[in-house]
């Protein structure tokens, strides 16, 4: 699962095509390594709020006196915000606790070190941090009602489409959600009655899903402070520290006959059986790819013949500016090329539809994507699609990683 250890790597000019290979002792300690990274980043958490504050602080006593007089409200916003972080803290300090021993199949152990001491981390695991903060209000609260609304409902709404009840037992139609982040995506879908598996690299993300799924009961029971980390563009001193409700729905008030799990590991590495999924659903996920057309690969893969990809989002590429990382930029036109060569036939395609992500709706900066929607067959009759193919068959899969998964209890 780690992010950057065996990762791509530089080799003068030129970027290494496969990954290092490790040893399984190397491989695990480099897992426990980076598993203990993400918790020193939870429990830093507050420290580096804290900090932030004060260099606030500081830059508000550096003002001339009569300036300072003029602005009665600076230093009760700060004290507030260290409040909400004190409160951010006991959130993310339950969700540490719950995830110590989420996987069953690997094991970390405790460290030899004293467990109280907190471990200063890197400014990229703490934009992380933040960044998992707001999926809270994304995925978890009545606040994202909207955003669920323009992301996941036309996937979900397609779902259905494409495989009424009226039609299918659903309970035998599987759908794969690939980086489905804190699981609302795939939740919704296994809620409407079908097989459904949400599938995450990023232990932050896998941290709070299970804390979200697994331990949280009470409609609008917890709070978070999302904003407390943005002091640019705001309106109001007050919407620096507004609260949000979490959970907006009961995550356990699935039916009672649900089969519904999620799956940690890295999507190309843990997929690799042919012709397993109904539905593969992507939600602002292809453009997590070092190399977009393994994705395209994989999910031509592991969809059955007659199966669906079903894809909304933008191509804001996650390693783009990354030192060391493997990057292919490609543009959408490219991307929809090597998928008809693959094979798939484009049976819807929207390429301009509307929407945000973890967006605060009261900041005075706000981004809008224009995504690209579309839902690809990979046809039932693959005997001549396999003639046409210039480059012949996709080549066999790699040998899967080693994977972790948690299910609802």
């Amino acid at each position: 699962m780690a992010e950057t250890e065996g990762g791509e790597l530089q080799d003068g000019p030129y970027f290494r095509k496969e990954k290092i290979k490790y040893s399984p002792e190397e491989e695990a300690r480099l897992e426990r390594k980076h598993f203990w990274r993400i918790i020193d980043a939870f429990r830093y958490y507050r420290f580096h709020v804290q900090e932030q504050a004060n260099r606030a602080e500081r830059q508000f006593w550096s003002l001339p006196q009569h300036h300072q007089n003029l602005l009665p409200g600076v230093l009760p916003n700060l004290a507030q915000i260290r409040h909400c972080a004190e409160h951010n803290q006991e959130v993310l300090h339950a969700i540490v606790q719950n995830s110590l021993h989420m996987f069953e199949n690997i094991e970390y152990g405790e460290r030899k070190e004293d467990p109280r001491k907190v471990r200063p981390t890197s400014t990229f695991d703490m934009d992380k941090l933040k960044s998992t903060i707001k999926q809270f209000v994304r995925d978890w609260s009545e606040v994202g009602q909207g955003e669920r609304d323009t992301s996941y409902k036309p996937i979900i709404q397609e779902i259905q489409r494409l495989f009424p009840d009226e039609q299918y037992d659903v309970s035998k139609v599987s759908v794969l959600v690939p980086g489905a982040g804190l699981g609302r995506l795939a939740w919704e879908i296994a809620r409407l009655g079908y097989t459904c598996q949400g599938n995450e690299w990023s232990l932050f993300m896998l941290f709070s899903s299970n804390f979200v799924l697994n331990r949280c009961e009470k409609v609008n029971a917890l709070t978070l402070y999302p904003w407390i980390h943005q002091f640019s563009n705001n309106k109001k001193s007050s919407d620096q520290t507004r609260p949000i409700r979490f959970p907006d729905v009961n995550p356990q008030s699935l039916p009672i006959n649900s089969d519904f799990s999620m799956v940690a590991g890295d999507f190309v590495e843990v997929y690799v059986d042919s012709d397993s999924w109904d539905c593969v659903a992507t939600c602002f996920f292809i453009d997590t790819a070092h190399n977009v057309i393994e994705y395209v690969e994989t999910i031509w893969k592991i969809l059955k013949p007659g199966g669906v990809w079903i894809n909304l989002g933008p191509l804001l590429y996650h390693f783009e500016n990354m030192a060391n990382e493997l990057s292919v930029e490609l543009s959408y036109e490219d991307i929809k090329s090597a998928m008809v060569k693959f094979g798939f036939h484009i049976e819807v395609e929207k390429e301009s539809m509307q929407t945000t992500y973890t967006e605060n709706d009261r900041s005075m900066l706000r981004y809008v994507y224009d995504c690209v929607f579309f839902v690809a067959r990979k046809p039932a009759d693959l005997y001549n699609v396999e003639d046409e193919q210039q480059s012949g068959s996709p080549p066999a899969a790699k040998s899967p990683r080693r994977e972790s998964t948690y299910s609802l209890t």
